[in-house]
């Protein structure tokens, strides 16, 4: 209780971008949550098999990807408000579209073009917050939208499964009750358009980004060397989410999968863990700010990444369902609560005229990874079986995210104790 007044006091005195914009994210990502639950329920619902959904997922996350880097260099060289309203706007309106597309062509076309606009919100969220916010109070801002999104993601993803259960249970079709949700979820991603349109853009700052990008643009010396320095940043964090995408390609994915065909649960028990695994993901990146104040957000970012480990290898080598989900859920919550701290150091690393392309580099390296690793997933499960074909493949991730940790701490581990101080203070 002591926690959420203090959140509450706090959030009396954010800025009014910064409440404006959280109310839109809010939105954005409770439909988002309840499509990324419920559509692929809706494709088997009118007669497709899996080979359709794994078509359509593959299909959105490739456009996606395609799109990080320039959404980046647009967002770094314009308005990122309007890009951001863009971004709702469409996303949502292609979510009303795919609720009732039925035939192949439509439903590949909609989500090619979902997949284009939710790239906006994936990028542009951080710098947006990194501009409206000062720089002592960006990790605890970031470490709030994070755990806004999973908040958001779950109440979506819970509350539109049991109104589509309602909905059936009460003599609808499971048809008309998943396009009932799922153009519910349109409109709410529709609706977060509206409070971006009361976002005020600084004229001075804006003025300040198009003088910096003159300044570059004429390339002295000195601003030659500070655009080396930042590239070399960028390519060292494109380097090491690439790395722990690779790691979580052959895991996070198939989560599903490894419960239900390790332990023989059903779906329901899946659900409920996973987004167990959100709620207490959210709680940690909480606590993330106070162990930043004592070891600093380096030696931090290390110590939730290394701590996850032990529960990953001990979720891949149990039989025992309770200590596997015990395990899947405390790496959930340690590994994933690193992920604000590092886009903290990773925007005081750069100039804001680089923001959005840091971010959206270092996103399309871990999707990449991500999506590469499907295939040798598969071949490790099918040949190995289900015990030590999934042993093999934690095993794999963990030694990989044992790297990541390694090289970040040797990268940036002596650089930051002045991002530290900053921090703190």
């Amino acid at each position: 209780m002591n926690v959420l007044h203090q959140i509450k006091t706090e959030m009396n005195k954010w800025n009014r971008n910064v409440k404006l914009f959280f109310l839109a994210n809010i939105f954005y990502q409770v439909g988002s949550g309840i499509f990324s639950v419920l559509y692929n329920l809706y494709i088997q619902s009118i007669g497709y098999g899996e080979t359709m959904n794994g078509s359509i997922v593959s299909i959105q996350s490739l456009a996606t990807a395609l799109m990080f880097i320039p959404i980046g260099f647009l967002g770094d060289r314009s308005s990122r408000k309007r890009l951001l309203i863009i971004g709702a706007l469409l996303t949502g309106l292609t979510y009303l579209g795919r609720a009732y597309a039925e035939t192949e062509s439509s439903m590949q076309l909609l989500a090619i073009g979902s997949g284009l606009f939710v790239a906006v919100f994936q990028v542009l969220a951080v710098p947006f917050l990194a501009e409206n916010v000062s720089k002592e109070y960006r990790l605890k801002f970031f470490s709030y939208h994070f755990s806004v999104v999973l908040a958001a993601q779950v109440l979506g993803s819970l509350g539109g499964g049991f109104v589509a259960d309602m909905l059936e249970s009460i003599g609808w079709s499971q048809k008309m009750s998943l396009q009932a949700v799922l153009m519910f979820a349109g409109v709410v991603s529709v609706v977060a358009f509206l409070p971006l349109l009361f976002v005020t853009e600084s004229k001075e700052k804006q003025s300040a980004k198009d003088k910096q990008l003159k300044v570059e643009e004429e390339v002295t010396p000195s601003t030659a060397r500070d655009a080396k320095t930042e590239w070399k940043v960028i390519a060292q964090f494109t380097l090491i989410n690439l790395m722990i995408g690779i790691g979580s390609g052959l895991v996070i994915p198939y989560l599903n999968l490894y419960f239900v065909n390790r332990f023989s649960v059903n779906m329901t028990m899946v659900g409920l863990l996973i987004s167990l695994g959100q709620i207490m993901t959210i709680f940690s990146m909480m606590i993330g700010p106070m162990l930043v104040k004592r070891i600093g957000p380096v030696r931090a970012i290390v110590c939730f990444q290394l701590l996850s480990l032990p529960f990953l290898i001990l979720t891949g080598f149990t039989n025992i369902l309770i200590v596997a989900s015990i395990g899947f859920l405390f790496r959930q919550a340690l590994m994933n609560a690193a992920n604000p701290i590092t886009s903290s150091i990773m925007i005081e690393r750069v100039s804001d005229s680089r923001r959005g392309i840091v971010n959206s580099m270092t996103q399309t390296a871990f999707m990449i990874g991500w999506a590469s690793m499907g295939t040798v997933q598969s071949y490790l499960v099918t040949t190995y079986g289900y015990y030590w074909g999934y042993a093999i493949t934690f095993s794999i991730t963990g030694a990989l995210y044992v790297t990541a940790a390694t090289l970040f701490y040797i990268m940036f581990g002596s650089k930051h104790k002045q991002v530290s101080h900053a921090i703190e203070g």
